[in-house]
């Protein structure tokens, strides 16, 4: 079978089907679901269920995989490879995590809009989320479309974009969110990345708004005025018209490009168990080979 796509939103994002996720990917398979990438940046794949290691062969066919944030945690987790990331509530023992524990802060965080490792470089290209367990309500996963986001901005905030850069800061969430418990070695583990607010997308070729919440300075600005526009740029981004809710089911797989998007959880019931892991791929030539 060969890949199919289905609209699911006026402004991007796809269904897809056609292809088997838990079997080896041809190389049309990859091209196929590359060039699927470029035009929706969000496709989503129904009722695949994955194992631990068939996800993780189905996310290195589109390249080298980044472990994030686990530098500076380096906790081990409950997963049986370190480059599959645990999005749940779950501990260690495999109990439902306390309120206050770290894997519910880094939950919050996940709820404020971002691309994932935008604080990186090389940054992410895709993820691939895939849904485990899900609670009884709730636990949604938004994307908001930066390229429409562009293209919506007026002539003058386009012309104020040109040349201006933006510091991303790995545990600018976390601080925002009252975290205090980083060390000034674990800060120096991910030094800020620069990135241009007005970017180009190399699949698309297409200009986009990169922002997000882990951007928190835009070089040779005062701080104040550098992030009330920040926050101005990303409200702009993440208009409802321009946002995919997806609504999760068991054996979903999900893959964005972090390039192109952002999104962000939400709320749910956090004593109820909510299991997803994600694999990330970074942005580097030999992603770019494969998405050619």
């Amino acid at each position: 079978m060969s890949l199919k796509l289905k609209s699911i939103h006026p402004v991007f994002g796809a269904e897809a089907s056609g292809v088997d996720l838990a079997a080896p990917l041809s190389d049309t398979d990859v091209r196929s679901i590359n060039a699927a990438m470029n035009e929706h940046a969000v496709l989503v794949f129904r009722g695949q269920a994955l194992t631990q290691q068939q996800q993780v062969a189905l996310a290195t066919s589109f390249g080298p995989l980044d472990i994030g944030l686990k530098r500076i945690t380096k906790r081990g987790g409950r997963l049986d490879d370190e480059r599959l990331l645990d999005i749940s509530n779950v501990d260690d023992e495999g109990k439902v995590a306390k309120r206050d524990s770290p894997k519910n802060l880094s939950n919050f965080a996940n709820q404020l809009w971002h691309s994932d490792s935008s604080f990186m470089k090389p940054r992410a290209a895709y993820s691939l989320l895939h849904c485990v367990v899900k609670p009884s309500w709730g636990g949604n996963t938004e994307f908001a479309d930066l390229r429409a986001a562009y293209d919506a901005l007026d002539e003058r905030t386009k012309k104020d974009l040109q040349g201006l850069e933006a510091e991303h800061f790995a545990l600018h969430t976390r601080e925002l969110l009252g975290s205090e418990a980083y060390t000034d070695n674990q800060k120096m583990e991910i030094p800020p990345a620069v990135w241009p607010l007005l970017d180009t997308h190399a699949g698309s070729g297409r200009k986009l708004l990169y922002v997000g919440v882990h951007a928190r300075q835009i070089l040779g600005w005062p701080t104040a005025e550098s992030r009330m526009f920040l926050i101005d740029l990303l409200e702009h981004a993440t208009q409802r018209e321009r946002v995919y809710a997806h609504e999760w089911q068991v054996g979903d797989t999900v893959i964005w490009d972090n390039r192109s998007t952002v999104h962000r959880g939400r709320r749910y019931d956090i004593t109820e168990r909510r299991e997803l892991r994600r694999t990330t791929i970074n942005d580097t030539p030999e992603a770019m080979l494969q998405a050619a």
